[in-house]
């Protein structure tokens, strides 16, 4: 959108605010990331949780159950014993790694841009 864009491009089902409404949390991001970046856009649930610090199990079901939903993977059982589920990112998960391989290429390149962001109340790093 640019300056003097007509109100009507800014309606609350454009397409800027549904893909912002996908990455409303910062999970979704990374887990196309790392599914992208580090297991060749399919892993297991226990290997993603691994992957991903911080995330906690039910954190990480949910948000996998979210992706699903949306069709950005496909969750595949695996006819073994115990069943073994694998999380594969789905041609449409694969065009959104795109611009969220943008955005964390960005953030290595600007990292000193970042460190002088003040402090959000809800971070965790100090």
């Amino acid at each position: 959108m640019h300056p003097g864009t007509a109100d009507s491009e800014w309606r609350e089902d454009c397409a800027p605010r549904r893909v912002l409404a996908l990455f409303a949390t910062k999970w979704t991001s990374m887990v196309l990331h790392t599914l992208h970046a580090r297991h060749g856009g399919a892993a297991r649930s226990g290997v993603l949780l691994r992957s991903l610090p911080g995330i906690s199990k039910k954190m990480l079901t949910q948000t996998l159950r979210e992706m699903e939903e949306v069709g950005l993977i496909d969750r595949i059982v695996q006819n073994a014993v115990p069943p073994a589920v694998e999380y594969r990112l789905t041609p449409l998960g694969n065009r959104f790694v795109e611009p969220v391989e943008l955005l964390y290429a960005w953030g290595r390149d600007n990292a000193d841009a970042l460190d002088q962001l003040g402090r959000r109340p809800t971070a965790r790093r100090a």
